[in-house]
């Protein structure tokens, strides 16, 4: 094998990381690509993902090397998930990975290794020059596709989300299940690893892109844009129905104490009172309507498009907490009597009870539980309003405005 510089290998060593690089039917460039990492590091797997041109005889000239080689061809997604469980397998905690087409430069992986100086629980993306010499216009946009959902998905914004020159933390992977096969994987991969916390960091990197006639690529535009496409949509709900609800509650959560809550946000002076009422009393509306396992998840993303105090709507949509269910469920039900008339029950369920009955029970209910979340949240807003209203009176009454 051949030998990498003392000093580029030494740092490889010292913070345990690897190369990865993936493969499919790149002889012509591969050889080129695996000489000048191996001139900064030995530390290189390799996953052949089922190559039917001269790979294999490409790797037989490079002995030492980690290799895995699929039967078939699987997709990059599955190639790298080899990787990186071969990677966890050997122990390293960092590997960087790099692709065979030639496009990338193997110099690039110091400043990869040097970024870990100040950022070590992150995945570091090498981000191109987009606007350079020979960059396929389908690239670009692409990117911008990507960037715009990636956005969307983690509140991030993001230069670069479709660079496979990567550095991943593993020891902060270990336990993940991804389901991505194909070119989809990364970006799934940046979405989840945000989602659990790991940082999105990126530095420049150098690229090439040969003339569109010696440029091969194995990017299917059909069916390679709609699974990406099906993917995030995929992640766009689960992050509205569950990662945003989940990190505003945790924020919440972390403040220190209900002063500093009512401080932040019940008393805050840059909102009107109309507004702050109007968020508790929707919040009270949402934490009764008949949508159980997914209010807050609504009530938050409603709240953020009529532009109210989502803390508080949140907070208040807590009416709904094991405690008060059993009450909210009779009341639900006693108030549904008066909308099925004659047909109304007074005992949910019973050892005769028939589908028709079930029916009839689920009707009252939902007919109840909507008044009720109307009522309720109608009451809520108004005795927030005249609380508000009149601690700002008593306090002008006091000169203690603006205090």
């Amino acid at each position: 094998m051949q030998a990498a510089d003392s000093q580029y290998q030494s740092s490889f060593e010292e913070y345990n990381a690897c190369v990865i690089v993936p493969t499919y039917n790149n002889a012509g460039t591969l050889a080129a690509v695996l000489a000048s990492v191996l001139e900064y590091t030995h530390r290189v797997i390799v996953v052949n993902d089922g190559s039917t041109d001269r790979t294999n005889e490409v790797l037989a000239t490079f002995p030492g090397l980690d290799v895995v080689s699929f039967p078939k061809n699987m997709g990059k997604g599955m190639a790298l998930r080899a990787g990186f469980a071969l990677a966890l397998n050997r122990g390293y905690d960092y590997a960087i990975t790099i692709d065979s087409d030639g496009q990338h430069f193997a110099k690039n992986l110091v400043n990869f290794l040097n970024r870990l100086d100040t950022d070590r629980h992150a995945i570091i993306i090498g981000a191109r020059n987009l606007h350079q010499e020979n960059m396929p216009g389908k690239n670009t946009f692409a990117n911008k596709f990507s960037n715009f959902w990636f956005y969307v998905d983690t509140g991030i914004k993001a230069p670069d989300t479709q660079s496979g020159y990567r550095l991943y933390p593993l020891y902060m992977m270990k336990g993940m299940r991804f389901f991505g096969r194909k070119y989809e994987f990364e970006v799934e991969v940046l979405v989840r690893c945000a989602w659990k916390g790991i940082g999105i960091q990126w530095i420049p990197i150098d690229i090439y892109y040969p003339p569109a006639e010696q440029r091969i690529s194995h990017f299917r535009p059909g069916p390679d844009f709609s699974r990406i496409s099906v993917l995030n949509t995929i992640l766009f709900l689960i992050a509205v129905l569950y990662i945003k609800p989940r990190d505003f509650i945790i924020h919440i959560s972390k403040l220190k104490n209900v002063k500093e809550l009512l401080r932040r946000h019940l008393y805050n002076k840059d909102e009107s009172n109309l507004k702050k009422a109007a968020s508790i009393g929707f919040g009270v509306f949402m934490g009764i309507v008949p949508i159980w396992g997914f209010q807050m998840a609504v009530a938050l993303a409603l709240a953020a498009l009529m532009r109210l105090n989502k803390a508080l709507t949140i907070i208040a949509s807590n009416i709904s907490i094991p405690p008060m269910i059993p009450l909210i469920v009779f009341l639900s039900y006693m108030l549904g009597r008066f909308w099925v008339g004659k047909d109304a029950v007074y005992i949910i369920f019973s050892r005769h009870i028939t589908m028709e009955a079930w029916k009839l029970n689920i009707e009252q209910y939902i007919y109840g539980s909507l008044t009720l979340a109307v009522v309720a949240g109608t009451l809520a807003f108004a005795i927030t309003y005249f609380v508000l209203a009149s601690a700002a009176k008593i306090k002008g009454e006091t000169g203690e405005v603006g205090k």
